[in-house]
């Protein structure tokens, strides 16, 4: 097993890691949109969801992997009558491929996030 810890994506806040590989396969952990010097990004879900999205881009890159490779991805909302500014992000992020996924509402994100993204995916380069 190793721990992943990317300079470019905000430290974990708890304790946890940022990602973990184990047998070829990346556990991130969720993002919220924090930038990597711990400052807030973003006011509405849409901006949140972009800057979530970066930081998981980071940890996977340092955990050998990419967008290319997610194989699940688990969003969860404050509200979700923010689905469809979200979904709209994560389009543009997952251009052609599409990961399983599920999104759910989740009162009470940290640091009264908006919205917060994990996944899991496959090591390996390059990228499909």
């Amino acid at each position: 097993m190793e721990i992943i810890a990317s300079e470019h994506a905000p430290e974990a806040i708890g304790a946890y890691s940022q990602a973990v590989v184990h047998q070829g396969i990346v556990y991130a952990s969720g993002q919220i949109a924090l930038m990597p010097d711990g400052s807030w990004a973003g006011g509405d879900a849409a901006q949140q969801a972009r800057q979530a999205l970066a930081n998981l881009n980071a940890v996977l890159e340092a955990a050998g992997s990419c967008a290319g490779r997610v194989l699940k991805a688990s969003i969860f909302l404050d509200d979700m009558n923010d689905f469809n500014a979200v979904n709209e992000v994560y389009a543009e992020y997952f251009a052609t491929h599409r990961p399983a996924r599920e999104c759910v509402a989740a009162k009470g994100l940290p640091r009264g996030a908006l919205v917060e993204i994990s996944c899991v995916a496959a090591v390996g380069r390059p990228c499909c």
